[in-house]
């Protein structure tokens, strides 16, 4: 069983930066795969990052790549979504997520989701 709660939303200019924090809860964090999504309101859940269990391996939708990064500190059951050059489309309300198999895209294959936390991207 893993708990997750985000943390670090808030209202930011376009080109700032933020850095959500999703800490976890539960002995099988440091095994499971994790991943970071997202959803704007009238619109489906998107996938924005996924990493691996020892965060070796990355992954992240396009429309991100090269301003987002996902991490995570095993020692401290958190990870991390480092976001800059934050853009209006970028204004949803984020999850962590996390699963028992490995990384992926695709929503219906994680577990256990937090709350959410809002990011807000004034233009």
């Amino acid at each position: 069983q893993v708990q997750l709660v985000e943390s670090g939303g808030g209202l930011v200019q376009a080109g700032g930066s933020l850095r959500l924090s999703c800490v976890a809860s539960g002995r099988t964090f440091r095994s499971s795969a994790m991943g970071w999504f997202r959803q704007a309101p009238g619109k489906e859940r998107d996938f924005v990052a996924a990493i691996n269990w020892n965060g070796a391996s990355t992954y992240y939708a396009d429309s991100v790549k090269g301003r987002f990064t996902i991490s995570r500190d095993n020692a401290k059951n958190t990870m991390y979504l480092q976001m800059n050059s934050l853009k209006s489309e970028d204004t949803a309300v984020y999850y962590c997520a996390a699963t028992t198999t490995f990384p992926r895209s695709a929503a219906q294959f994680y577990n256990y989701w937090g709350q959410g936390t809002q990011v807000t991207v004034s233009s």
